[in-house]
């Protein structure tokens, strides 16, 4: 089988971008859009923002992968590279890797691409790792670097990167074309078109013993937030993982072949998801600033806890939404009195009730 690297056309990739001009344009559209919301929101509402989407990228860029890993541990670390107050629980060390990472992404973002900024990341990325031989360095070893699935016995091939002898030229191409094709550069290319090639160009070198994928998805970021001029605050990583097998999919379908305009659809579509999600978790948040400020004067402490409980759960909630159960794990009361308070805070408009006695349910009452 040929890869997309073995190719005399490597790595010139090919696109016709008819296709998602619409989503092209949309793209500064709702950057403007989540940049506007942001600034009507209070400090310490932006600053809840970032650390949402920060946590969740980190955690949704992982399972990607197949890593679950504590949200309170994650957004822990998080806020203590911010040096932010913290009382979560300690982080393991893949926990604060992703975590450092993640912040070293947002912070970094108007930072030239480099070999050691890369080789910064898979450093933290692979902190505690002892299976690894080639940390915070490409690979070297000579085996063929392969994705696969299947039975040890009959692997199925996904990919093969180049050998390792020659991912250090094809690294200093990669620096090259991203250097180039930047807002700046000599080859400019709109921000979604440029992030989406830089994904898979990367990924089709697959320079590092492991990590290929969140590096690469982080280098895509980085892309977005180069073209916009400040951290984007997209939620790529967590809108990829939603439909990670179209994901997957996407890009086997395209590491055969330099023309890449199916990849490019595929892509610049999940960005636009992933902006729509942000301005959605901005909305959330401020509609959560707004219920608590109206009714924190007549919640006791039980509903106060829970109610901050599902804000935790983010845009989605409690998966099937809130039970009594839950209520009554939260809260440790006794069933009368936790009927008492869902009903009370139905009353007060903070929840909405469906179904009846063991399906009885309960959902936020927000509009976003």
């Amino acid at each position: 089988m040929t890869w997309n690297w073995e190719g005399k056309d490597w790595p010139n990739f090919t696109f016709d971008l008819s296709a998602i001009q619409s989503e092209l344009d949309e793209f500064f559209i709702l950057a403007g859009e989540l940049l506007g919301v942001s600034k009507v929101v209070s400090d310490k509402d932006k600053q809840i923002f970032m650390l949402e989407i920060i946590t969740n990228e980190a955690l949704k860029t992982s399972e990607i992968e197949g890593e679950i890993f504590n949200r309170g541990s994650v957004q822990s670390s998080i806020q203590r590279h911010f040096g932010l107050k913290s009382e979560g629980k300690k982080p393991n060390p893949a926990e604060f890797g992703i975590a450092e990472m993640m912040v070293d992404l947002y912070r970094s973002f108007d930072k030239s691409l480099s070999h050691d900024l890369l080789f910064s990341w898979h450093s933290m990325l692979t902190n505690g790792r002892r299976d690894l031989v080639d940390i915070g360095r490409y690979r070297a070893s000579p085996e063929p670097m392969q994705v696969v699935s299947g039975h040890l016995g009959r692997p199925i091939v996904h990919f093969e990167g180049p050998p390792s002898t020659s991912v250090f030229g094809e690294m200093e191409k990669f620096m090259n074309w991203f250097s180039d094709t930047s807002k700046t550069g000599s080859k400019s290319l709109h921000p979604v078109v440029r992030a989406g090639i830089a994904h898979l160009y990367f990924v089709s070198i697959h320079p590092f013993e492991d990590g290929n994928g969140r590096i690469g998805r982080a280098v895509a970021e980085k892309a977005l937030s180069e073209g916009l001029g400040y951290p984007s605050l997209i939620s790529l990583s967590q809108t990829i993982e939603k439909s990670k097998k179209q994901y997957y999919v996407a890009l086997e379908k395209n590491n055969k072949q330099m023309e890449i305009s199916d990849w490019l659809i595929y892509f610049a579509k999940t960005v636009i998801q992933a902006q729509r999600r942000s301005i959605d978790l901005v909305e959330f948040i401020l509609a959560k600033t707004k219920l608590f400020d109206a009714l924190n004067p007549i919640l006791n402490d039980r509903q106060r806890k829970v109610l901050d409980r599902i804000f935790r759960e983010g845009l989605d909630g409690f998966q099937g939404g809130l039970g009594l159960k839950n209520y009554l794990t939260i809260t440790g009361t006794s069933r009368a009195t936790a009927t008492r308070d869902l009903q009370e805070l139905v009353e007060m408009g903070a929840l909405y009730k469906t179904g009846e006695l063991k399906s009885t349910r309960y959902f936020l009452k927000l509009k976003v």
